[in-house]
């Protein structure tokens, strides 16, 4: 894995984006406890062991290439993540890949989960274009009107209704960002 992708770090505002460090693991525990984190979520993280998992499952991610996961520090509220910004490819070389976020409670209505997205949206574009990126997509379920608000503040269009699929009870959206240039 290049040195470069592993370590990046973003900034944009008063927003750091930085890799999951193992000394986040009480902030990642308290943000599960979040019921709108836990509702989110394919990977609940329920103790300090999957809390554990998770982090480790992040940096693997960051080795393969395949999951860029990034701590979301807003310097305004203090030191510590406020939020995740994510995104997974199915492989090396995939021109689609799928983001996702989440925010604890008191980082939400201040902008930070669209523009965290904005700004891993184009360290994506910027970076995997030559990898073959070129469209991302974010899902959530059709009750998560927040997640729409967040997806049309960051560029992502409405592309269609997904039928629910566990571990989803209900429907979803999928909304969609193409690199400049595309074609499509």
């Amino acid at each position: 894995m290049n040195e470069q992708l592993r370590d990046v770090r973003l900034r944009t505002g008063s927003l750091v984006l930085r890799p999951w460090l193992p000394g986040d693991l009480t902030a990642l525990l308290d943000a599960y406890r979040d019921p709108a984190i836990q509702a989110g979520s394919r990977a609940p993280v329920a103790d300090r062991e999957a809390a554990e998992r998770w982090l480790r499952d992040r940096e693997e991610g960051r080795e393969s290439g395949l999951r860029h996961s990034f701590a979301v520090v807003d310097t305004a509220l203090g030191d510590g993540p406020v939020g995740n910004v994510g995104l997974v490819r199915p492989a090396s070389g995939s021109e689609a890949a799928e983001v996702g976020y989440w925010t604890v409670a008191p980082a939400r209505g201040r902008g930070v989960a669209p523009q965290a997205l904005e700004a891993l949206t184009d360290w994506a574009f910027r970076t995997l274009a030559a990898d073959g990126l070129a469209t991302l997509h974010l899902l959530h379920q059709v009750d998560n009107e927040a997640s729409c608000r967040v997806a049309e503040k960051a560029g992502y269009g409405f592309a269609e209704v997904l039928p629910a699929h566990p571990p989803w009870p209900l429907d979803g959206h999928r909304h969609e960002r193409r690199a400049a240039g595309s074609g499509r």
